[in-house]
Order: C-alpha cells, then sequence, then structure tokens
C-alpha cells in the first residue's frame, strides 16, 4: 500500500505532501476537480461535506464546508490562479475559523508507469502559519484524504 509523505522542514513555511496513487494522471486529476467526487475523499472520515461553488478555472472560487458528526461547521474557501489542467492546480486556501491566515497550494500530477505520484506543496504566509495548521490536525485529514482518495480510485476503475 501506498505511503503518504508529509514534509516541513523546520524554519521554512511549507507542507509538502507526496503520494503515488495506483491510477493514471486523467483520473487522478478528474477527482481532484469533480467536485462529486472531491466530497467522497477530502478531509477525515468522521466528517462530511458539501460544496457551496465549484469553480475550476482561471480566478475561479471554491468554497465547501466539513461537517462533524454533532452538526458543526466549518467552512474553507480559495480561488483558482491559472486554469486548472492535469500539469497542475494553483490555488489558494484559507479556513474561515482563523481568517486572513491563506496558503498558496501548487498540486502536481506525475506519470509514473501508469501511477500518478501526486505532489502537493502548500506556502504559508510564515512559518507559525505552518505550524498552526500541523498543530490542526491536519496530518490526520491529510492521511484520510490520501486513503479515501485510493479507494475511491480503485472503486472507478473497478478494482
Amino acid at each position: 500500500m501506498a505511503k503518504t509523505q508529509i514534509t516541513a522542514e523546520p524554519g521554512i513555511p511549507q507542507i509538502i505532501i507526496t503520494r503515488e496513487f495506483e491510477a493514471p494522471c486523467a483520473l487522478v486529476f478528474r477527482a481532484y476537480t469533480d467536485p462529486e467526487l472531491i466530497v467522497r475523499w477530502l478531509g477525515p472520515r468522521e466528517l462530511t461535506m458539501r460544496f457551496d461553488y465549484h469553480e475550476p478555472r482561471d480566478g475561479g472560487r471554491w468554497r465547501y464546508v466539513s461537517i462533524d458528526p454533532a452538526g458543526n461547521e466549518y467552512g474553507f474557501h480559495g480561488v483558482f490562479h491559472g486554469e486548472p489542467s492535469i500539469d497542475g492546480i494553483v490555488q489558494t486556501f484559507e479556513y474561515e475559523g482563523v481568517p486572513g491566515h491563506v496558503a498558496l497550494e501548487t498540486v502536481t500530477f506525475e506519470d509514473v508507469d501508469g501511477r500518478t505520484l501526486v505532489r502537493s506543496v502548500s506556502s504559508f504566509q510564515s512559518v507559525e502559519d505552518r505550524d498552526g495548521m500541523i498543530a490542526s490536525g491536519a496530518e490526520h485529514g491529510i492521511r484520510d484524504s490520501d486513503e479515501r482518495l485510493e479507494e475511491l480510485l480503485a472503486e472507478l476503475q473497478g478494482r
């Protein structure tokens, strides 16, 4: 089974996440851009998600809400920069519970013998912002998301 690698170098305001998926790039890209698929894999298993809007185009906005079992809602939003493509997705990311702490995220998809290596780089405004994201439980959400994505990709490929 593939392992998610999460790197947060001391003193550098970035989180780098890599994971190889047993699926072609086009399918993984679709899972990253189709809101009907995104709600099935993004976030921890114990939360559900809804999209308020999702406009994957240059200047397009997105907003989703994660909902915990008690009904508490946690909003996130951002803007796409450049045209999302299989070559990469660039977008901002902001948790509405801590406004003003915006990260710039770049996701790339690389073909590796029919599998896809996904590399996500989140650049924060400061090391403190990056550390705050890590302290919020981001690792749990990242690992759960990647496991759920692997399961979804297997289902979509009939495995």
